[in-house]
């Protein structure tokens, strides 16, 4: 069976994943994560695992905001520190709720209770079969993005629709650029709000002042470095630097 953890304390992650693996020797850990941030940007591109093990209280937010987002259907194993959530987690996947520290006892309990959910399927209850049913069979729709952006120009509100936004600038403000070379004041504050708007299919974070479109580059030039030059369209032309950290993923968006 497949696993996911989220986690915010790196220690307890790895001490949980090595727990796991020792109580259980079927269930892989295919990954953790540290934040709600990032685990809501992997539902929005990866498949359910088949157990969800998950912190309550994470750094950037209460992870029951995922439940909010995402109809998940998966048995989920609640591993916290505090104990006044309990009611609320069985009101959504919770299968067992373990106070940290976990004993490995416990643990090995919450999984198979998880195992005879994913492993027999008829006897769960009707709502959680029809929760099953439409992940095995979804309709699929894809994440909303933000459609349009609206600038002001000359005490004037303009919409821009994104599609036609080429690079996203941190300078001393933030500014949106078009694939015309219109350049607009952006009112959002730092990038990251503005990232989290968008389709990261079509927009990469190059570095900590670029946000680009897929169909704004012209060209990309690798260094001995292995850091890489990104060169836009006209009438922008402008030369953005990716880093060597950041190349291999760069990579992998741009040729898909």
């Amino acid at each position: 069976m497949k696993a996911l953890i989220i986690e915010d304390e790196s220690l307890i992650a790895k001490e949980l994943k090595n727990k796991i693996s020792f109580v259980a020797a079927d269930v892989e850990v295919i990954e953790t994560l540290p934040s709600l941030k990032t685990a809501k940007k992997w539902f929005m591109q990866n498949a359910e695992p088949d157990i969800l093990f998950m912190d309550i209280q994470l750094s950037d937010g209460v992870s029951f905001e995922l439940f909010e987002q995402y109809q998940l259907s998966c048995p989920v194993i609640f591993t916290t520190a505090y104990d006044e959530y309990a009611i609320r987690a069985f009101k959504v996947n919770g299968v067992d709720y373990l106070l940290k520290p976990i004993d490995e006892n416990d643990l090995k309990a919450a999984i198979d209770k998880c195992r005879k959910l994913v492993g027999n399927k008829s006897k769960l209850p009707n709502d959680i079969l029809q929760l099953l049913n439409n992940l095995q069979h979804p309709q699929i729709q894809p994440p909303l993005y933000k459609e349009k952006f609206i600038v002001s120009v000359c005490n004037n509100w303009i919409p821009v629709e994104t599609k036609d936004i080429a690079c996203f600038v941190r300078e001393n403000l933030n500014y949106l650029y078009t694939f015309n070379g219109d350049k607009y004041i952006s009112d959002f504050t730092t990038l990251e709000d503005i990232e989290e708007l968008l389709d990261p299919k079509l927009f990469y974070r190059a570095n900590r002042q670029h946000i680009i479109h897929i169909n704004s580059i012209q060209s990309v030039k690798p260094h001995e470095n292995q850091k890489l030059a990104v060169t836009l369209k006209g009438p922008l032309k402008m030369e953005i630097d990716v880093s060597r950290e950041k190349a291999p993923s760069f990579k992998k968006w741009l040729d898909r």
